[in-house]
């Protein structure tokens, strides 16, 4: 079993920056793919990068490709989203997970041990 823990969420504004934190107890944390996934209001829960058990290599959604990071420390159990330059449509309740299955890392299918997310606010 993992339980993840998100923080870091808040108002930013447009073109600022902000980090968010995913912590993960459990010691199987580190056997697992992680992503971040994002729900805006009355919208479906879709996908914003994920990253490998060794961070060899990372996904993004084209959305956020090029403005943010995702890294992780796995001697701390923590996965992280580096927001840089967000922008007003990036506004949502931001989750982490643990991708649990096979296949495409941007489906949220293959992912469980959801957090309870933070929500992001970005202003113009």
């Amino acid at each position: 079993q993992v339980q993840l823990v998100e923080s870091g969420g808040g108002l930013v504004q447009a073109g600022g920056s902000l980090r968010l934190s995913c912590a993960a107890s459990g010691r199987t944390f580190i056997s697992y793919p992680a992503g971040w996934f994002r729900q805006a209001p009355g919208k479906e829960r879709e996908f914003v990068a994920a990253i490998t058990r060794n961070s060899d290599r990372t996904y993004y959604a084209d959305s956020v490709k090029g403005r943010f990071t995702i890294s992780r420390d796995n001697a701390k159990n923590t996965v992280y989203l580096q927001m840089n330059s967000p922008k007003p449509e990036d506004t949502a309740v931001y989750y982490c997970a643990t991708k649990v299955s096979g296949g495409s890392f941007s489906y949220k299918s293959n992912y469980a041990y959801w957090g309870q997310g933070t929500q992001v606010t970005v202003s113009s």
